[in-house]
This record gives C-alpha cells, structure tokens and sequence, in this order.
C-alpha cells in the first residue's frame, strides 16, 4: 500500500492562498507570489504541455511528487477554483476523487485525469482513491480544509511545506484546525532554494 501524501505552497506566516480567493482569482490577491518557485520549473512546464524549463534540485522535488502518485483526494472548493484554469487536459493525468455534499456524474478529462464526487466522506473517497492507486502514492491536494482534516482523522502519512520567503498577512491558513490530541510530525528531509524551502515531515503515530 502507498503513502497518503500532501504538498503544498505556504507562506512565512502560513497562508496557502492571498484574501479574497474565488473564481476570479483562484489564489487570491499576492497568492500567485507562493506558487512563483514553481512556473519555471520543467517538471511543472512538462505537465501543462510547455516545452523548456529549468532542471534544478526544485524541478526534482515536483517530479518526485508526481512521479509517485496515482490518485489523488481534492476538496470540492479547490475544484470549483480550479477547473476553469486546468482546461482540458489538467496536469494531473490520474484519477481524483473530489469530497463534495452535492452528487455529479464522473468527468473524465483529455490526459487520464477524471473528476469523481464522492459524498458520503472523506474516508470513502480515500478507499476509492486507494482502489485506484493501487500500491502508488495518493495526494491530498487541497484544499486547506481537507489537508487539515485528513491530519487530525490521522489519515496521512507525510506531508510537504514549500516555504516561500514572503509574509502575505491574511487569506487561507494551511493549519486554522482544532485538535483533540497534540499531533506530532517528524522532519524527514530539507531542500533550500533560493526561493522556496521544501520541508517533508512524517506523521508519528
């Protein structure tokens, strides 16, 4: 069985998005800042379908992460966000199962991604996502919401901070969660860029 994994962009005070993130501005105001490491990277240019692009020690780690995943969990929020901008064919190429309360019938995308909406949990969504991954890796890719429940239902196993060097002063915190128990991580591994610091933690249990 794989590791059940999250990643994700933050900044020095703790945010993953800027204020006022919606449709219109899927990371918010100044939220593009957390994700500039990532643009001209090759591993992140190969998968929107853009030639070029840098190979670096920041390049490895995305493909690394992509590399060993096969499924992938998504909160229904970070979906209606992103849908319109991942078009087509979304870089994602696996399936992803979207933790939703409304039902919707499966979409299934150029590039072997498909969206499917699971209502009755996160722990059905991952059973399916597991089902499809197989013995590979899956991804909780967001929201801040469904990272942070999936760490106090004590279902992942690591999860990875890139810390961009910028204080944002507000919009979605990465860890605004309560919990009932104190929840120790150990640090597995640091990569430090110029730009961002890649901090990968394991869950102790």
């Amino acid at each position: 069985m794989g590791k059940v994994s999250a990643g994700i962009s933050m900044s020095l005070d703790g945010f993953i998005t800027g204020p006022n993130d919606g449709l219109e501005r899927p990371l918010g105001e100044g939220g593009e800042r957390l994700h500039e490491w990532l643009y001209e990277l090759a591993s992140w240019r190969d998968r929107h379908g853009l030639a070029g692009g840098e190979s670096s020690r920041d390049a490895e780690v995305l493909d690394e992460a992509f590399r060993n995943t096969a499924a992938m969990l998504m909160g229904r929020r970070m979906f209606d966000v992103g849908e319109g901008p991942w078009g087509d064919e979304p870089p994602f190429h696996v399936p992803i199962f979207i933790v939703t309360h409304e039902e919707r019938a499966t979409v299934t995308k150029e590039g072997g991604t498909t969206y499917s909406f699971v209502t009755d949990g996160i722990a059905s969504a991952l059973e399916q996502a597991r089902a499809a991954a197989g013995d590979k890796d899956i991804s909780v890719a967001g929201g801040a919401n469904l990272i942070g429940q999936c760490l106090t239902d004590g279902l992942l196993d690591e999860i990875q901070v890139h810390l961009v060097p910028v204080v944002i002063g507000s919009g979605v915190r990465l860890f605004d969660i309560q919990v009932s128990d104190q929840i120790e991580l150990e640090c597995i591994r640091v990569i430090d860029s110029p730009g961002v610091t890649h901090l990968k933690y394991r869950v102790v249990r």
